[in-house]
């Protein structure tokens, strides 16, 4: 069963994702700020990282920036309600992450969580 660890410190959208997520099979953990989600991940191996541009303490771009810089290929799904910015695209991009934006349906989700892992072909 793949793990995800969702970065996000919204509960409402915790809750939506986690809810989405356990209904076909996936584990989950949470992480309130990317402080959080740096050490879980240190701590503990993660098949995907749903990961909020909008943290408090680290925030998304900055927990990208460590993993990547740590050679991390840890698959990362970013959403976010932030209008992008070009430095923001150019870091996420070369990244090798997928973006969805807020509001997203969980039906659109799912099927990016899925391709990210492998479990379905685009």
């Amino acid at each position: 069963m793949p793990t995800i660890l969702i970065a996000e410190d919204e509960p409402r959208i915790v809750s939506f994702l986690e809810k989405g997520l356990r209904r076909l099979g996936f584990a989950t953990e949470v992480a309130e700020d990317g402080c959080i989600a740096l050490e879980k991940i240190t701590q503990k191996p993660f098949d995907l990282l749903i990961l909020d541009l909008g943290l408090p303490k680290n925030d998304g771009l900055e927990v990208l920036q460590a993993l990547r810089k740590n050679n991390s290929s840890l698959p990362v799904l970013v959403v976010t309600a932030r209008s992008l910015g070009r430095n923001e695209l150019k870091t996420l991009e070369s990244s090798g992450v997928e973006v969805i934006n807020k509001p997203f349906r969980m039906k659109y989700l799912l099927h990016k969580v899925k391709t990210l892992l492998g479990l379905t072909s685009e």
